[in-house]
């Protein structure tokens, strides 16, 4: 699966832009603040329907317009032709059509194009809080297999209402409250432990993947892990929230389940938010992104799109040559405000400035 071209009509600083994409390797360059990052942004979201960034949709609608139009030509495997259309609304719902035919739920697109973006910002999976390690986990299990999706999706409904009834009691439960605290807890146990059980194959196949990317990238090997342990797995969900109901009531929270979970990353031994030097910090970010990105490659039909996002400027020159000899095969876009490294050897560049091409080279 590749995108052929990509279309934005009040999407961001973007009136309206055409772009074409190679099947091999893009590189979309110009001065920061151009709209680099949202030509990446729209692309990414053709795969999550949501912005890697953290924006709400509104924050995606170019300011003056009501809506913001994202199209896209998809070529599969078979060499069948697609025309994806998202359109995105500053208010209300979002819509989107494939080959003109609109589609029940805006979630069907999900998994028709596979993204992973490296950024920035992705350091924040190993110095962020523990919520970034697991929506990675979490957006990694959709990407493999889109069912992941409505357990996700069911699990945080369940949980948001065992919520509101535990607000709602004020410390205290009568009768009705508590069979309709049971139903909640039993809902929740289920949907948990099948997440938490999600979750850990996952990250056993994850971590050897990790360990072999960061010896690239780095240039040396090293003693990494990556555990998940609940802490409720070994007596099970429904025990531990039978045992937390009385601080549940008192708090007015669910203080136990998926939600709270870590993915514990290790470096030498040592837990990597807190020992790891910046530079160590970021090369493992990225040996996540592209583990999770060879996994899915090997796991589904389609090879995801992999988009580096000024990420070049953020590694020094021995890390960013070791990225750019060792990134897999496909459909790459590398965005970038400097001079390129001669290790990328894009197959198209494209110049934008004042969200525009500027040349098509």
């Amino acid at each position: 699966m590749l995108v052929q071209s990509i279309e934005l009509v009040d999407f961001r600083n973007y009136g309206n832009l055409t772009v074409p994409l190679t099947a091999g390797t893009t590189a979309v360059l110009g001065q920061n603040g151009q709209g680099k990052t949202n030509l990446a942004e729209a692309i990414s979201f053709l795969s999550g329907l949501e912005s890697f960034r953290g924006a709400p949709n509104e924050a995606l609608v170019r300011r003056g317009a009501d809506r913001a139009y994202i199209r896209a030509e998809i070529v599969d495997a078979d060499e069948r032709r697609s025309l994806i259309e998202c359109e995105i609304s500053r208010s209300g719902p979002s819509r989107v059509q494939v080959n003109r035919q609109r589609l029940p739920r805006i979630r069907d697109l999900l998994g028709v194009v596979r993204t992973t973006v490296f950024s920035p910002d992705d350091l924040v999976l190993i110095k962020g809080s523990p919520g970034e390690r697991r929506r990675f986990m979490d957006e990694t299990l959709v990407a493999l297999a889109t069912r992941n999706d409505a357990l996700r999706r069911d699990l945080d409904r369940a949980i948001r209402q065992r919520s509101v009834l535990l607000k709602q009691s004020g410390g205290r439960l009568d009768e009705a409250a508590s069979v309709t605290l049971d139903v909640w807890d039993g809902r929740m146990a289920e949907l948990g432990e099948r997440l938490g059980r999600e979750r850990e194959a996952l990250v056993s196949r994850l971590e050897p993947l990790v360990v072999e990317a960061y010896a690239r990238l780095a240039g040396e090997s090293a003693e990494l892990g990556l555990a998940y342990c609940p802490p409720w797995r070994e007596q099970g969900l429904a025990e531990a929230l039978a045992e937390s109901r009385a601080n549940d009531l008192r708090r007015g929270v669910s203080t136990v389940g998926p939600h709270r979970d870590e993915l514990e990353v290790s470096l030498n031994s040592m837990p990597s938010r807190t020992h790891a030097s910046q530079g160590e910090q970021r090369t493992l970010a990225l040996a996540l992104r592209l583990a999770a990105h060879r996994l899915i490659a090997d796991r589904v039909d389609s090879t995801p799109i992999l988009v580096l996002d000024d990420v070049l400027s953020e590694l020094d020159e021995g890390r960013a040559t070791a990225l750019l000899e060792d990134l897999p095969a496909g459909q790459i876009v590398i965005t970038s405000a400097s001079a390129l490294p001669s290790a990328a050897r894009p197959d198209r560049i494209i110049r934008i400035a004042s969200g525009a091409v500027e040349s098509d080279e």
